[in-house]
């Protein structure tokens, strides 16, 4: 007589049904035993990854949406008639607060907008973004302002009012303040804004209109238009872009080349560089940079990590 039991094959030789039932609740408890390591396993490395940063939601008034001029809904990329209502309505931001962040007198902030088809828990989950910021080092906060949720729409919203971002970041700084993340009197300090495709709108209203220097600008495969925007932010000193794009984003890649063209006539330095070369020292010496990927439009965030190479390295400027 064979026993077959959770894929053992026990050969019964004048063993009794009470020294059968002896084997099998021995076996029962030790896979019980092992079961229970496995999960406390998980529940261990689980823990230790929400321990990295702490996640909190608030509404602003001053966010992209609600706008007057989607208020009857849109006919987006895709030719479908959208309404307001979950797609022009959320007013949400996500802040992301990785542990030990030192704060004085300013609080740094990245602000992360997401392109087509996404929304802010969509793109923070996908892409990885908290967990790469966080493993980063990056001394700031990662904040998600929602945009057209849900879309195949780049319209920016009230981001093209003036001043309208300054003060979206002045309520960052409250609710971080609320949050007892900072203390009374901090203020905003450098400002890097980031994005992935069809996020180049808002970010270019931003930098048309926003009211608040920005200080850094980094694009993944989202230079689609307003390439006059940006060059002329570029062109100013002190100021660090970088455009990560490939051939099949149906568009940046040919807008770089207008850029670097631009950037050539005007005696403006930049690099160029495949994906393959890209490191730490790349983008700290270069101030001005393009990066050719020849991968897919919507891995070179985070496959690898890609986003949190960009933020454990600053441009540096060098010595004259």
């Amino acid at each position: 007589m064979y026993l077959h039991s959770i894929g053992l094959v026990y050969k019964n030789k004048g063993l009794t049904a009470a020294g059968l039932k002896v084997k099998i609740l021995y076996i029962f408890i030790i896979m019980k035993y092992w079961l229970a390591c496995c999960l406390s396993g998980i529940l261990f490395f689980g823990a230790r990854a929400q321990e990295a940063y702490k996640l909190f939601r608030f509404a602003s008034s001053h966010n992209c949406f609600p706008d007057t001029a989607r208020d009857h809904g849109h006919v987006d990329g895709d030719g479908k008639l959208l309404p307001r209502e979950g797609h022009y309505d959320d007013s949400s931001v996500l802040v992301v607060v990785p542990k030990g962040l030192r704060v004085g007198e300013a609080v740094d902030m990245v602000f992360w907008f997401h392109g087509w088809h996404n929304n802010i828990d969509t793109a923070l989950q996908f892409y990885g973004l908290a967990r790469q910021f966080a493993a980063s080092g990056r001394n700031a906060v990662l904040v998600l302002p929602e945009a057209a949720r849900n879309a195949a729409d780049s319209y920016g919203g009230k981001m093209r009012r003036e001043g309208m971002f300054q003060l979206l970041a002045g309520d960052v700084v409250s609710e971080l303040r609320r949050a007892g993340v900072i203390s009374t009197g901090v203020v905003a300090g450098r400002i890097a804004l980031a994005g992935h495709s069809g996020a180049y709108s808002v970010i270019a209203d931003i930098l048309e209109h926003g009211g608040l220097g920005v200080d850094e600008v980094f694009l993944f495969d989202a230079l689609y238009g307003r390439v006059d925007v940006f060059d002329r932010w570029a062109e100013e000193a002190g100021h660090h872009f970088v455009h990560w794009f490939t051939n099949t984003g149906y568009g940046p890649d040919k807008m770089s080349d207008t850029m670097m063209v631009k950037l050539r006539q005007d005696g403006i330095a930049y690099g160029l560089v495949e994906e393959a070369s890209v490191n730490g020292r790349v983008i700290k010496e270069n101030r001005l940079l393009f990066v050719h990927s020849p991968r897919e439009h919507n891995v070179i965030i985070n496959d690898p990590d890609d986003f949190g190479l960009l933020m454990r390295n600053y441009y540096k400027k060098r010595p004259q």
